[in-house]
This record gives structure tokens, C-alpha cells and sequence, in this order.
């Protein structure tokens, strides 16, 4: 199966079953300021099933995003509703840039693309 991301979830090798279903229910989630859905954006940077539940790492375009809780609390309760088990959510650190978009939304030269 190809990746439907520019990453690489775990949860695309261990659970190919549902990975489609990720994508489909996250794709719907859009950054208000943006306009691009967080998948887009690149933002959504590991999903995987553990003994625990679902683990979600995500960043956002910006540190101090005001969107950002929001955005983190819908992407953890979708990714609960499309796998049916507790979803913890870790805010990644490194910054996030525009190279990681999807490739046919950025161009280095000209940046995002219309």
C-alpha cells in the first residue's frame, strides 16, 4: 500500500485496516487560518495503536497557535471515533515548516501554492 501522507504512521504497517480510515476522517480536519487540512499541512506526525490505546503526535504551524488546542482536541477525538480505543495526544516540539506541506502545496521558490 502507498502512503497517503508525506510520513509514515506505525499505524500504516501494523494496521494497514484502518489507515484508510484515518485518513478519510482526518483529511476533514482543516487549520481555520490556512485554509489546508492538517494532513496538508503535514502537522499529523505519527499515528499508532499501543497497549494503551491510540497515540497521536501532531504539531502546529506555529507555536502559540490560537487554533492549536482546538485543532489537537479534534484530531484526538477523531482518531477515537475511527479506532474506538482512549487517544493520548503529545504536542510535538520541532518546528514546523512549509517544506513539510504535501509536495503539490509547496514550492520552495514560490512557497504555498494557490
Amino acid at each position: 500500500m502507498e502512503s497517503k501522507t508525506k510520513y509514515t504512521w506505525e499505524i500504516e504497517t501494523t494496521n494497514p485496516d484502518k489507515y484508510n480510515d484515518l485518513i478519510e476522517g482526518l483529511s476533514g480536519i482543516t487549520d481555520p487560518e490556512l485554509g489546508y487540512s492538517i494532513l496538508e499541512l503535514g502537522l499529523v506526525r505519527e499515528v499508532k495503536l499501543t497497549d494503551q490505546g491510540a497515540y497521536v503526535r501532531m504539531l502546529l504551524t506555529t507555536p502559540f497557535c490560537p487554533y492549536g488546542p482546538s485543532m489537537l482536541e479534534e484530531t484526538r477525538k477523531k482518531v477515537e471515533q475511527i479506532l474506538g480505543v482512549p487517544t493520548s495526544m503529545e504536542f510535538g516540539m520541532e518546528p514546523w515548516t512549509p517544506d513539510m506541506m504535501e509536495d503539490d502545496l509547496f514550492d520552495p521558490e514560490w512557497g504555498l501554492m494557490p
